[in-house]
């Protein structure tokens, strides 16, 4: 793992990591609505717009789907990342709509060295996903374990 951009150390409390952006498509929300979230509102576009959500939407699952794609391109494939203890909250707060393009950030709210795990810390960040409107569609907290440069031996 030496060599990887993000540690422990180069997360900072208040920063923000941009974690680009991902047109969404009807046949991508169909596809995953098929095999994970069966509702007719995921499924046609016509019972879509019946519905209250107003189009052939993204399941709720299906943006979390998306914005962790985002989370592992925009840093964590490039980190010491160690997994997580779990999500905080999740919030949909609007539909992702096909044709919605999706762009997503981080912000560091807190950071602490592991007391039992020597070289390990926990991140704890608020995500968001906005569409291109500029409207939030997903709200997310979560703590993350990452190793320090010391514990990989990196400089």
């Amino acid at each position: 793992m030496t060599g990887k951009k993000w540690a422990f150390e180069d997360f900072i409390e208040g920063g923000s990591i941009a974690l680009g952006s991902k047109l969404v498509t009807a046949e991508e929300i169909v596809e995953f609505a098929g095999e994970f979230d069966a509702q007719p509102m995921h499924l046609d576009e016509e019972a879509g717009r019946a519905s209250i959500l107003g189009g052939l939407s993204a399941s709720g699952w299906h943006t979390c789907s998306m914005f962790m794609r985002l989370m592992c391109d925009g840093f964590l494939l490039d980190s010491t990342s160690q997994g997580s203890p779990g999500l905080d909250y999740v919030r949909w707060k609007k539909p992702v709509l096909a044709g919605d393009t999706l762009t997503g950030k981080s912000t560091v709210l807190a950071k602490r060295m592991s007391k039992s795990k020597p070289g390990l810390g926990f991140i704890t960040v608020k995500s968001e996903l906005s569409n291109q409107r500029g409207e939030t569609v997903l709200e997310l907290e979560n703590t993350g374990m990452f190793l320090s440069r010391d514990a990989v031996g990196g400089a």
